[in-house]
């Protein structure tokens, strides 16, 4: 046996390279493409024909399906996508990813791609260094596509001799002659290296090599592609662990859809495979029976994924009917949770920044709804309505608290990513705006603080301040709805934050108008002046309250007019 343990660590140093060059050249694409992408998803999904050929171009772009399925797995927890639409783009996806298959086979067997690869890295050195973030994405591209050609040689060129090492392919061959068994064995070892790899691309052109140097037949690395195909859902089944139902209802989606394709062509699978061998033979006339029997294998993969889609477009409904059995909804999760982002979805930086957005959305909706319960509280008179809304309140304190850490741990989590500058100028200000919506909580919590005070003294407002108080509460509700409606609003739009502006003076002059009323009623004996305390410290929290809602919508206003002059 000629192959030392050092051979073996340059094979799997090849696949480290091709691996981090497929990583590398997805990730320039994707943040190139960058909200395009985003927009193509939630805009080309309308009918079931559009989201197969949206999830078919972007993966096709992108030249990663596990990077779509796990982008389209995410929209669907956003509650971007729903799950029909998910199953159709996902469909799409398994078509998109065979193109990296035929780029192997024609660029890495046809032509030797690995001559030009150190002069394209030249190319892209400037582009790395430059300050543009479309330009450094470029570059990345280059070094991506560079690195998985020469990761590509090197395999081809460090997998072992099996002329000089007859030993390996006996004990290969010991697997190779125990007909539709020895199909299902490496169906099951092409699942196996694909969820290990968690990348096809990878196992295919693993795959293309073995057949290329004659390791295995056509027809058992057929049977590996099939087993590629079940392998790869396996990112974003574990991207979905974390996530919501729909979301883990998505992942398993595309499982069903695999497994079903795989089984309909285990029954036909001579018949499958002999005609992809007649029309490669027939129509594409290959020069050499290495290159042959790439074009055989890409054929396969090409000829199933299409297929299987046509089969399964017009079963979208018993797909989206069987996942919801296997998967049935649960009770509302309880409001401490997070429901838009979670730990298992960094696979992709630039669209988590997707996920903390419609996280801070929720976040400031759950702050205006605490708000409304301390507004109810003004007007609660009997003391188990009191204390329970009371306990309430201090519950969505904590949990306005442990929001606020987790959406900055992710933040942070994300930034540490693959970022354009004009991502990173978002997070800035999405994490300016996390912590202004926190100190909203602090001041809804301050409020009923301070309600909870004046009860325990046995106070009583007058029917004027109740009055007072309720008008600023009003403008206060005001602004909290402005401010949601601003966050909601697309990136690309200008937040009009005039209304705002226009709440907030008319909040202040109201604030300073009362507290010389106040002063005036205490000297006249109107009320004590414990209870004046009492009155002014709700109408200032309130006033305090309107500034960090200003300041959540200039974060977000600022990130617009930054980006424009990015």
């Amino acid at each position: 046996m000629q192959y030392s343990f050092y051979d073996l660590l340059k094979l799997t140093g090849s696949l480290g390279l091709f691996l981090y060059g497929m990583k590398i050249m997805s990730e320039g694409l994707q943040k190139l493409a960058g909200d395009r992408l985003r927009g193509i998803l939630t805009a080309m999904t309308t009918n079931r024909l559009t989201g197969v050929l949206t999830g078919m171009s972007i993966t096709a772009l992108i030249q990663s399906s596990s990077a779509t399925t796990v982008m389209v797995v995410s929209f669907v927890n956003a509650g971007l996508l729903t799950l029909s639409q998910s199953i159709s783009v996902i469909m799409g996806a398994n078509i998109g990813t065979t193109v990296t298959a035929w780029i192997i086979s024609v660029f890495g067997f046809k032509v030797d791609m690995s001559v030009f690869a150190l002069p394209f890295l030249a190319l892209a050195l400037p582009l790395i260094f430059s300050n543009k973030s479309s330009r450094k994405s470029v570059g990345e591209f280059i070094f991506g596509f560079s690195f998985l050609f020469m990761g590509l040689a090197l395999l081809k060129d460090n997998a072992p001799d099996l002329s000089r090492n007859p030993e390996m392919l006996a004990f290969v061959q010991n697997y190779t002659g125990m007909g539709f068994l020895s199909i299902l064995l490496f169906l099951f070892i092409g699942t196996l290296l694909t969820m290990i790899v968690q990348a096809s691309a990878a196992t295919m052109a693993l795959t293309l090599i073995m057949c290329a140097n004659g390791w295995i037949s056509y027809e058992l690395g057929a049977a590996l592609v099939l087993g590629e195909n079940i392998g790869t859902t396996i990112t974003a089944n574990l991207a979905a662990l974390t996530a919501n139902h729909q979301a883990k209802r998505a992942a398993l989606a595309h499982l069903v859809f695999n497994i079903f394709g795989v089984v309909w062509v285990l029954t036909i699978f001579t018949f499958f495979t002999d005609a992809v061998s007649w029309f490669v033979d027939t129509y594409m006339h290959p020069d050499s029976e290495e290159v042959a029997v790439s074009y055989k294998l890409s054929g396969f993969h090409t000829a199933f994924n299409i297929c299987n889609v046509c089969i399964l477009i017009w079963a979208n409904k018993l797909i989206e009917k069987t996942v919801r059995l296997i998967i049935p909804q649960k009770e509302e999760e309880e409001e401490y949770r997070l429901r838009f982002i979670t730990g298992g979805m960094l696979s992709t930086a630039e669209l988590s920044i997707l996920q903390a957005h419609k996280e801070i959305e929720l976040y400031a909706e759950r702050t205006q709804r605490m708000f409304t319960m301390t507004k109810d509280l003004l007007g609660k008179e009997k003391d188990d309505e009191f204390n329970k809304l009371f306990s309430r309140i201090e519950k969505y304190e904590n949990i306005s608290d442990n929001m606020e850490i987790e959406i900055a741990n992710y933040l942070n989590q994300v930034s540490e990513g693959r970022l354009s500058s004009e991502s990173k100028l978002q997070i800035r200000a999405m994490l300016r705006e996390v912590t202004e919506i926190e100190s909203i909580g602090d001041s809804c919590f301050n409020l009923a603080r301070t309600l909870n005070r004046k009860r325990q003294a046995n106070i009583d407002f007058t029917e004027g301040q109740t009055e007072h108080i309720y008008s600023m509460m009003r403008l206060v509700d005001d602004a909290l709805t402005q401010m949601i409606l601003a966050l909601s609003k697309p990136e690309h739009q200008t937040v009009d934050i005039n209304k705002t502006y226009n709440i907030e003076n008319e909040m202040n002059n109201y604030r300073n108008q009362l507290k010389n009323q106040n002063i005036l009623n205490v000297n006249n004996k109107q009320y004590d002046y414990q209870m004046g305390v009492y009155y002014m410290d709700i109408i200032a929290e309130c006033e305090k309250l309107g500034d960090y809602v200003v300041n959540v919508v200039e974060a977000g206003s600022d990130i617009i007019k930054e980006r424009k002059h990015a």
